[in-house]
C-alpha cells in the first residue's frame, strides 16, 4: 500500500485542477530505471487503468501502481515540502537502501 500525506493531497488536488484533467484520473505511481541511484520514480495523471495494476485509495486519492513497480514502493509515503530546502514531491521508502541528494531516485 501506498499513503499519502495531508500535504501532497492538497498539492496533488491543486496540480490536477490546474493542469485540466477530469476527475476521472487518478495518480500514477511507477518506478523506472534511471537516475544516479539507479532507479527513479514516476508520478503523473492517468485516465487509463490496466488489469496490470494494483489500485489504492488514501485520503480519497486514488492511486495506480504497475505490479513491476510495486515491488519498490510498498509501504512508501508521498509527501510535498515546499520548504527552504527544497521544494516538491518526496517518497518516503522504506525500501530504498540508498537515494541520492535530490531525492527523485533510489536504490535497493
Amino acid at each position: 500500500m501506498i499513503k499519502i500525506t495531508d500535504k501532497a493531497k492538497e498539492k496533488l488536488i491543486e496540480l490536477k485542477e490546474k493542469e485540466g484533467h477530469p476527475a476521472s484520473y487518478n495518480l500514477r505511481v511507477a518506478v523506472k530505471g534511471g537516475g544516479c541511484s539507479g532507479l527513479m520514480y514516476d508520478l503523473h495523471f492517468d485516465g487509463e487503468v490496466s488489469d496490470k495494476d494494483e489500485v489504492f485509495e488514501d485520503k480519497g486519492i486514488k492511486i495506480l501502481v504497475d505490479k513491476k513497480s510495486l515491488l519498490y514502493l510498498l509501504g512508501t509515503t508521498l509527501d510535498y515540502s515546499d520548504g527552504l530546502n527544497g521544494k516538491g514531491f518526496q517518497f518516503i521508502n522504506p525500501n530504498a537502501s540508498r537515494t541520492c541528494g535530490c531525492g527523485e531516485s533510489f536504490a535497493v
